[in-house]
């Protein structure tokens, strides 16, 4: 109960949508409690008129014409509460999911390298859903439900306390059986859900990557992987649907034998002259109409457990705290020449039990100075500037900017100042203005312009049908490797911050492209303090200084002269690249190095 509670504080101003609701269910409620009175006040009429009274038409056609009204109200207030019932459900989805969504954007990034994107989306619709679901269902059926069954057991203690009795009971033993059957039908789902998340999470991976499923053929295996998951939930809901109807026969059973016993003592009560015919229709017709009441509450029983483990999943989520968060009245990081160091940096990754990644790292990089970092694959260089951006904190020493610790400052202020290239051009879909215009706030179109030409990107937009205003699809899939490439310097030129973190692209460019990125990363790096994770030996050899890692630790520091008559890393790999023979291309891939070639 605690998390659905917890979950219900996120949604606040639902209040006149639920007072809207609630009170349309009791006026649905009083104007079907009322029909009963009006039918056997006809019956009572008719009785008379057999046993050869007088009635006045004019009473017979007064209680027709209520009972019209009293339907015409029914049906008016009724879809007055849906109409209030879907806003409100509309309202709450919209809050609980902007909540959702904007404390999910403050997660660490640990959380997301644990989390499979599917997955997240799928828990976040399965507790949104279910949530407003119930609420929804709660506020049409419960004060309805529990209006029509007081009054009804108020009339009928009026007539007869042992019927009363008999009506009271079917309630408690009609919730206990259900409560048995929601929980273990529960159990059941939360299997299922498991299943289905899996399930979900490899789609959105497969779709993510579908040119690598097709180039690996892979199309089979993903397909069959999908169908078991499915499979499996499947031979669940046979037992789960098995067990439920089961349970669904036994209370359908223990329903009918107390109404068996209550509709038999109606009729010998009538028989005997102690009930009249109309108290008779009254009484039946009241009672009858508690089978719907009855079988509410069941739904909202089983709608409650599926809101409650929807919660909980929710509730979870928003209960994480960032692992990296801001100090009290952190200032805000201000950059007068861009000078970093890292002192004495230690890290490991939380979810790994292994030796750190990196240990007592310490290098500087003075005020735009290009530091290229050099080392074996998974050497720690991506997880350095990770460290850089602060999205990762290190389990030991610090990292200065401007002789001020990042971890001092307010992170949204650190990360303003700096600028990242990614290796894989990261894009959204939409239009090229929107991607490149991603790196500052409003820009003017001649701001995006001049970064694209700044990035030799202007020419080729210029070229497509709509210019900027082009869609490229899903991560710039409609753009080759190098359009995307310069797209995404476009907007780092854009954001003009005095810090760059560059990790080189690996992938295969023709000739004209490389030249034009290359271009474009010679004037992104220009004047700022630049951080490189290279990929190419010809890039390394223009930056200042060379930092090579070793067994997560600093092993060399020094300009590419220095560095090439070590015989150190830097010295190997120029040594390597001069070889021609077997195995060449492998080696400088241990080093996250293309091998270039010259023809």
């Amino acid at each position: 109960m605690k998390p659905l509670i917890h979950m219900l504080r996120y949604a606040r101003g639902m209040g006149r949508y639920y007072v809207g609701v609630s009170v349309s269910s009791v006026v649905v409620a009083l104007t079907g409690i009322a029909v009963p009175f009006v039918i056997s006040r006809a019956t009572s009429l008719m009785v008379e008129v057999v046993e050869g009274g007088t009635v006045g038409i004019e009473q017979a056609i007064f209680l027709a014409l209520v009972l019209l009204a009293l339907d015409v109200t029914n049906t008016m207030v009724r879809n007055l509460g849906g109409y209030w019932g879907d806003v409100m459900a509309t309202r709450l989805k919209q809050q609980l999911s902007t909540r959702y969504y904007h404390h999910l954007l403050g997660l660490p990034q640990s959380y997301f390298d644990g989390e499979l994107t599917g997955t997240i989306i799928n828990r976040l619709n399965r507790a949104i859903t279910e949530t407003t679901n119930f609420l929804n269902m709660f506020a049409n059926n419960f004060f309805q439900m529990l209006l029509t069954t007081g009054i009804t057991i108020g009339i009928v203690l009026v007539y007869s306390l042992e019927l009363a009795v008999m009506v009271v009971i079917m309630y408690p033993l009609f919730m206990w059986l259900t409560a048995l059957t929601s929980k273990k039908w529960q159990a059941f789902q939360n299997r299922k859900n498991h299943e289905t998340d899996m399930a979900s999470g490899r789609f959105a991976e497969v779709i993510a990557q579908i040119k690598v499923v097709k180039s690996y053929v892979r199309e089979s295996l993903e397909y069959r992987h999908f169908a078991k998951r499915y499979r499996k939930t499947i031979a669940i809901t046979r037992k789960q649907s098995r067990y439920w109807h089961s349970m669904d026969i036994v209370r359908g059973v223990v329903l009918s034998v107390i109404f068996f016993m209550i509709f038999a003592y109606i009729f010998v009560q009538t028989t005997e002259r102690r009930f009249s015919i109309g108290d008779m229709v009254l009484l039946i017709t009241l009672i009858n109409n508690l089978r719907m009441p009855l079988f509410n509450m069941s739904f909202i029983v089983d709608n409650f457990q599926k809101a409650l483990a929807g919660s909980k999943d929710f509730v979870g989520v928003m209960t994480l705290r960032p692992a990296i968060e801001d100090a009290h009245h952190a200032p805000e990081l201000v950059v007068s020449r861009g000078a970093v160091e890292f002192r004495d940096v230690s890290f490991r990754y939380a979810s790994a039990m292994q030796k750190p990644v990196l240990t007592d790292i310490s290098f500087t990089l003075r005020p735009g100075e290009h530091v290229a970092l050099v080392s074996e694959s998974g050497g720690g260089k991506t997880t350095l500037t990770n460290l850089l951006m602060r999205l990762y904190q290190p389990d030991g020493g610090e990292i200065m900017i401007d002789d001020m610790a990042i971890d001092a400052v307010q992170q949204k202020s650190l990360r303003r100042h700096i600028a990242t290239v990614f290796q894989e051009p990261a894009l959204f879909s939409g239009t090229i203005r929107e991607n490149i215009a991603y790196g500052a706030d409003e820009p003017t179109d001649e701001q995006v312009i001049a970064a694209a030409k700044a990035a030799n990107a202007h020419d080729f937009i210029s070229e497509l049908d709509k210019g900027y205003d082009t869609q490229i699809g899903e991560r710039g899939l409609k753009l080759s490797g190098g359009q995307k490439q310069r797209i995404a310097i476009a907007r780092a030129v854009l954001k003009d911050a005095p810090i760059l973190i560059l990790d080189e692209a690996t992938s295969n460019l023709d000739s004209k492209s490389e030249h034009l990125v290359q271009q474009a990363l010679e004037r992104l790096m220009k004047g700022r303090t630049t951080l490189i994770i290279a990929h190419r030996l010809s890039t390394i050899a223009t930056v200042d200084r060379i930092v090579t890692l070793k067994y997560g630790r600093v092993d060399e520091i020094g300009t590419p002269k220095q560095l090439a008559k070590s015989g150190g890393i830097y010295a190997n790999l120029l040594k390597l690249q001069r070889t021609a023979g077997v195995g060449i291309d492998d080696e400088l891939a241990r080093y996250d190095i293309a091998a270039e070639r010259k023809h």
